[in-house]
């Protein structure tokens, strides 16, 4: 008889909604981090908001090279590298935690009530951790936590009047202390 991984299965194939109450985290690196996808997240990680409706893209690249035998053959592929980055759009750009992660933690002050003062400058890109929380069909948690990863790029930011304005991210993963650049969660919840 054949099981589930011998067969095609429709009820593995899934989409990925964020979750209701945030979908994308940050906190320092060193928080103490999830290791499953139902965990209640340390209070160190701090909700960013609202993403546009692109959703989070993982790009994971591998980049090898072809080594090849006199006659053309080839005769190895060697690993020159790999590169793990996430992107998406943060749409909540009156929020604080959003600031913070495109113009570093030490230049935005203040909130709404008070007044929120950014200071555009040239600064230190500082790693942070990363938690993206989804949920699959079938109400399946889905939780990708990444230790360690460092504002890498920041699309152009436009300002009008009929449409969001927007921080295009994108997050460059560094290997932590396993040599892992990033972990993903399934479960079926509680």
């Amino acid at each position: 008889m054949a099981t589930n991984t011998d067969v095609n299965n429709v009820n593995n194939v899934t989409y990925g909604k964020p979750k209701v109450g945030g979908s994308v985290f940050v906190a320092p690196t060193g928080t103490t981090l999830p290791t499953d996808a139902t965990t209640v997240l340390d209070a160190a990680f701090k909700n960013a908001g609202y993403c546009s409706d692109d959703g989070i893209e993982n790009e994971y690249k591998i980049d090898t090279e072809n080594v090849k035998a006199w006659g053309g053959d080839v005769v190895l592929v060697a690993d020159k590298g790999r590169e793990d980055k996430f992107a998406f759009t943060l749409i909540e750009t009156l929020k604080d935690e959003a600031l913070k992660m495109v113009f570093g933690d030490s230049n935005v002050t203040g909130d709404l009530s008070s007044g929120i003062m950014v200071n555009i400058s040239a600064y230190d890109l500082v790693p942070h951790a990363y938690v993206f929380e989804l949920i699959a069909k079938g109400g399946i948690l889905h939780r990708i936590v990444v230790p360690n990863a460092t504002l890498s790029d920041l699309d152009k930011i436009t300002y009008k009047d009929n449409d969001a304005v927007g921080f295009g991210i994108t997050l460059t993963a560094s290997a932590d202390k396993n040599g892992k650049t990033h972990y993903e969660y399934y479960s079926k919840g509680a």
